[in-house]
């Protein structure tokens, strides 16, 4: 990468983290606060911990969509100061009602499809895929590390305190997209990045990406109901009071992390990813069975560690598996709708998760949610049954300048290669779309032809 390259990846990297941690710290302290929070039932504990899904699905397509229109800065600064306001309201609030008004306003800061289409203006085709990259990887770290912080902080500060933090990431990452993140020459539409209205159709009746999409709700309503009742299981069964939960989520983590890797790799190299992600669905099964067998009889503190640990293996493969069977599946020049559908179902998923845990919590009891999650997993399990594999991959390249008003040639020409599926342009034919077989050429054979000018190629017929 160019340094301006690398300044705009390490900066949005960096807003994106800080956004994720300022959701996810609560989620491991705020239902020890049930008994302390003015108002509070288990259903509206529910309901302030998911309701930021619900404003993040209705929203983060549209802002994805505005950016195009209105530039990327203007939305993400926009979005980031509503963070910052949620996150304030929250902190300030007094009652579980004043705490889900500011959860929902935490959620309707939906940058995260802006962010990724200004990863797009400013990391040129070739190397946008390292900065997406390096993106997740932000991702994943800033989760164990919000599951560390947030019971510290809690302890130190309070439940008011884990929400001032939050502002206060959000304020910092106003200040690293105001001085640090370079502004783009041009706001282009990026169709593999950002949804476009026209695909949304196409995209709800797909049915592999309606499996996929279902996937992603099941997984993350999941984890939203589990975290309603796992800080209580910690208190009450293991007798950790809630400073020390970041002792138990952190090694539980790690090593849930260490045990999806050889998943993802058996499925990458052996062209076994559908079968590893039904046995990680049926290991979810499993570990939502023994969990309320765990408050039903009790279980000492290595067991429950195994069956965390199980948990956050399926999880974190199923989370990095899905996205990457979306963008095999999608068109490529639809791959932007199609995580724009799947990006709004995992944000439905965690506020029916909140929804669901907070209702089921109430009527039946912390085991009744580990068990109402079993039926929804079992029926994702025979929806992935039928799935199909298709191990393709995307390429993204600049359009050289000699290849202007020729697209019609050049589209045909790539089209004929063997290996190559589909074949598509951006808007402003700057950017082109490629989806290969495996097997198929790779980036640099691609950029190679790409570089020659159009009269060899077609003196060459290739």
């Amino acid at each position: 990468m160019t340094p301006r390259e690398l300044r705009a990846t390490s900066g949005l990297a960096a807003i994106y983290g800080a956004r994720m941690a300022g959701l996810f710290m609560v989620l491991p302290v705020f239902m020890l606060h049930l008994d302390t929070l003015a108002g509070a039932t288990p259903f509206l504990m529910g309901l302030a911990l998911g309701i930021y899904g619900l404003t993040q699905a209705l929203l983060q397509i549209p802002f994805g969509l505005l950016s195009d229109r209105l530039g990327r800065k203007p939305l993400i600064l926009g979005g980031l100061a509503l963070f910052v306001l949620g996150s304030l309201v929250a902190a300030l609030a007094e009652t579980v009602h004043g705490v889900i008004l500011g959860r929902a306003l935490q959620g309707a800061g939906a940058v995260a499809a802006v962010i990724l289409a200004l990863t797009a203006d400013l990391v040129g085709e070739e190397r946008r895929m390292r900065a997406l990259a390096a993106i997740g990887l932000t991702i994943g770290v800033t989760f164990t590390a919000s599951m560390a912080l947030g019971p510290v902080v809690d302890r130190a500060a309070g439940l008011s305190g884990v929400f001032g933090l939050s502002a206060l990431l959000g304020v910092l990452a106003i200040v690293i997209l105001l001085f640090w993140v370079p502004n783009p020459e041009r706001v282009r539409q990026h169709p593999d990045m950002v949804p476009i209205w026209s695909a949304l159709p196409w995209v709800l009746r797909e049915p592999e990406l309606l499996r996929l999409n279902l996937g992603i709700f099941v997984l993350h309503l999941v984890l939203a109901a589990n975290f309603l009742v796992i800080p209580l299981l910690l208190v009450e069964h293991l007798g950790l009071g809630g400073a020390e939960h970041w002792r138990f989520y952190v090694p539980v983590l790690l090593a849930g992390f260490a045990l999806m890797l050889p998943g993802i790799i058996l499925g990458e190299r052996r062209r076994r990813v559908h079968a590893v992600m039904r046995g990680a669905i049926a290991l979810l099964v499993l570990v939502q069975l023994l969990l309320a067998l765990v408050l039903f009889n009790g279980m000492g503190m290595v067991f429950i560690v195994a069956l965390m640990v199980a948990f956050f293996a399926a999880f974190n493969l199923l989370e990095a598996a899905l996205p990457s069977l979306v963008a095999r599946e999608a068109p490529v020049a639809h791959k932007g709708t199609a995580m724009g559908g799947f990006a709004t179902a995992q944000f439905l998923g965690i506020f029916a998760g909140g929804l669901l845990g907070g209702g089921v919590l109430t009527l039946a009891g912390p085991a009744g949610v580990f068990l109402a999650a079993v039926p929804l997993l079992l029926i994702w399990f025979a929806a992935a049954w039928h799935m199909q594999p298709r191990y393709r991959s995307n390429r993204v390249l600049a359009v050289p300048a000699h290849w202007a008003g020729r697209e019609a040639e050049l589209r045909y020409a790539l089209a004929g290669w063997p290996g190559i599926v589909e074949v598509a342009l951006s808007p402003d034919v700057r950017s082109l779309y490629v989806k290969v077989d495996p097997g198929g050429p790779d980036t640099e054979d691609l950029v190679a032809w790409l570089a020659q000018p159009p009269a060899v190629v077609a003196a060459r017929g290739d």
